[in-house]
C-alpha cells in the first residue's frame, strides 16, 4: 500500500529508494508529496523562490519508468532534490538572489547538477540565498527574507538558508549548498539538519566561485546516511574543475564501519577565543561525552590559533569585490547595500595586505596539519549563539556590523580547506536547534562522516520536526 503523502514527505532519500525498488512508491508520488509541502509551508519560510512543476514531473516520470524496468541510474534516482539558486541548471534560471541576473533558463549544468542528472535526480526547485551567496543569513533584494522553520521569526542562516529550511519541512530530503565561510554549516546549525563541507576540491565547482579557494560544494540532509548518499554523487570528478582525484570509496558504504572506539578526539568548547552561549556549551559538551563513552580518547584541547577573522575578511571580501568589479553605480544601487559596502572596503586593500592574508591562511593550514598529527578529529560547537531575529545580518545589539563575527567556528576551516560537518545535538529551552561541528584533517572526509553517523545513531533527533507542519 502506498504511504500517505504526509509520510512520504518525511521520508529520507534512502527510505524512498528502498520503496521505489519494491514498487511500493513511485518517484512521481515522492515529487507530489514534497511539492505539496512546498505549497503548504513555503509562504511561511520562503525556502524556495522558484518551482517548475513541469520539469519536476518530467524527471520524475522518466525515473518511474527506469525503476519499473529495474534500470535506475544510481542510488538517488527519483529522489527530489532542493537546488540552491547558485548552481547552473539546464532549463532553470540562475538568479543568485539578485535583481541584476537574468530570468532566462540556463543552457548548461554545473558539475554538481551534471552529477545528479547522471544519477537520475528529480529537481524540485530553486532555494533562496543572499545576493551572490555573500553572507551568513538569507535575505536578498529579489526574494526577500528566508525564515527558520522552528521559529519563523528567526533567521535560517545562510548562505544556503533556503536549502536548510526546505529539508526540515520535508520540502525535499536532499539539498545542495555551498560554503565559503560556513554557508552550509551555519544553516545546518540554526535549522537542525546535517550539513557537510567536504575537503576543498573533493566536489567540483564550476564556474569558479568568486570566493575560491574558500568555497566548497556540499550536501544538506535530514540524516547523515542521506548526506553520504548525496556526497557519493557530488564527489564525481568533472573536467571543468581542477578537483582531487576521483574518490575511491563510497561514503554510504563507509557508514557501516562508523565506530569511534580508539579515536583520538580533541574537544574545544571555544577554540580559545570564542564566547559561547551557556546552553550551547552544555549541549556540545554532552555530545562530546558520547564519544568518550563509546571508547574514543576525548580530551579538552584548543588547536592553538588566534582568531583569523581579519585575514578571512580580506580573502572573502576581496572575492566579493572581484565579483562586482564590472557592476556600475546605477546597478549597484539595486543591490544589497551591505554587499556593496564590503566590496568597496576590499577594493581599498593593497596587494601586500591581500598577500599577507594568504600567508596567514598558509600558516593556519600548517598549524592544523600539525594538530591533526595527534588528533584524529576536533569537536566544537557549530555556532556560539542560537538563531536570532530574521531580517538582520547580526543579532540586535551585537557589537559588530558584519556576519562573520558571530560564526567564528566555521570560517577558520574554510581557510584550511578541512572537512567539517554540522550535526544536530539538541535544542535550546526556547526550541531552537544546536549544532555539533566535527572537523577532520584534509582528506579525512570518511572519518568525519563516520563520526557524525555514530553520533546520530546514539543521539537520534530525526523523529523530531517542527510541530506546526503536522497541522496540514
Amino acid at each position: 500500500m502506498t504511504p500517505e503523502s504526509t509520510q512520504i514527505a518525511d521520508m529520507t532519500a534512502g527510505e524512498m529508494t528502498a520503496l521505489f525498488q519494491l514498487g511500493e512508491l513511485s518517484p512521481v508520488e515522492a515529487a507530489q508529496a514534497c511539492l505539496q509541502r512546498v505549497h503548504d509551508h513555503n509562504p511561511k519560510v520562503n525556502a524556495y523562490n522558484l518551482l517548475n512543476e513541469e520539469l519536476t514531473f518530467e524527471a520524475a516520470r522518466y525515473s518511474e519508468e527506469r525503476w519499473r524496468l529495474a534500470t535506475p541510474l544510481g542510488p538517488i534516482d527519483g529522489v527530489p532534490v532542493a537546488v540552491k539558486d547558485i548552481f547552473l541548471t539546464q532549463g532553470w534560471p540562475n538568479r543568485k538572489g539578485s535583481l541584476l541576473t537574468s530570468p532566462e533558463p540556463q543552457l548548461v549544468d554545473a558539475p554538481a547538477i551534471a552529477a545528479l542528472r547522471r544519477n537520475g535526480f528529480v529537481p524540485l526547485g530553486r532555494t533562496t540565498t543572499p545576493e551572490f551567496g555573500w553572507k551568513g543569513v538569507t535575505d536578498n533584494p529579489l526574494d526577500g527574507v528566508t525564515s527558520n522553520p522552528w521559529d519563523p521569526t528567526k533567521v535560517s542562516g545562510g548562505s544556503s538558508g533556503g536549502s536548510g529550511a526546505a529539508v526540515v519541512l520535508g520540502m525535499g530530503p536532499l539539498a545542495l549548498g555551498t560554503d565559503a565561510g560556513g554557508s552550509i554549516r551555519i544553516p545546518a546549525g540554526f535549522c537542525g539538519v546535517v550539513g557537510f563541507k567536504p575537503t576543498h576540491g573533493l566536489c567540483p565547482m564550476w564556474p569558479p566561485s568568486a570566493f575560491d579557494p574558500l568555497a566548497h560544494v556540499g550536501p544538506m540532509t535530514w540524516t547523515v546516511a542521506d548526506n553520504a548518499l548525496l556526497l557519493d554523487a557530488l564527489a564525481e570528478p568533472d573536467s571543468r574543475d581542477v578537483t582531487l582525484p576521483a574518490n575511491q570509496v563510497s561514503f554510504r558504504d563507509a557508514l557501516e564501519d562508523a565506530d569511534v572506539a580508539g579515536l583520538r578526539i580533541a574537544f574545544s568548547a571555544n577554540l580559545g577565543f570564542v564566547d559561547v552561549d551557556p546552553e550551547i556549551a552544555a549541549a556540545v559538551a554532552a555530545a562530546a561525552s558520547q564519544f568518550e563513552e563509546a571508547g574514543a580518547i576525548v580530551e579538552t584541547c584548543d588547536p592553538g590559533f588566534s582568531d583569523p577573522l581579519e585575514a578571512f575578511n580580506r580573502l572573502f571580501y576581496a572575492g566579493a569585490a572581484n565579483a562586482l568589479r564590472d557592476i556600475g553605480p546605477e546597478d549597484r544601487a539595486k543591490m544589497d547595500p551591505n554587499l556593496i559596502h564590503v566590496a568597496e572596503w576590499a577594493t581599498g586593500l593593497t596587494l601586500l595586505e591581500f598577500m599577507q592574508a594568504r600567508n596567514e591562511r598558509a600558516a593556519l593550514i600548517e598549524r592544523m596539519s600539525k594538530f591533526h598529527q595527534k588528533w584524529d578529529l576536533l569537536l566544537t560547537p557549530t555556532l556560539p549563539i542560537p538563531a536570532f531575529d530574521a531580517g538582520l545580518e547580526v543579532p540586535q545589539g551585537w557589537p559588530h556590523e558584519r556576519w562573520p563575527t558571530w560564526t567564528p567556528f566555521t570560517y577558520p576551516f574554510n581557510m584550511t580547506g578541512q572537512p567539517a560537518i554540522s550535526v544536530p545535538c539538541g535544542f535550546t529551552k526556547s526550541g531552537l536547534p544546536i549544532g555539533l561541528q566535527i572537523i577532520g584533517p584534509r582528506h579525512a572526509d570518511v572519518s568525519v562522516i563516520q563520526a557524525a553517523h555514530f553520533y546520530q545513531q546514539v543521539r537520534p533527533l530525526t523523529s523530531i520536526r517542527p510541530a506546526w507542519i503536522s497541522s496540514t
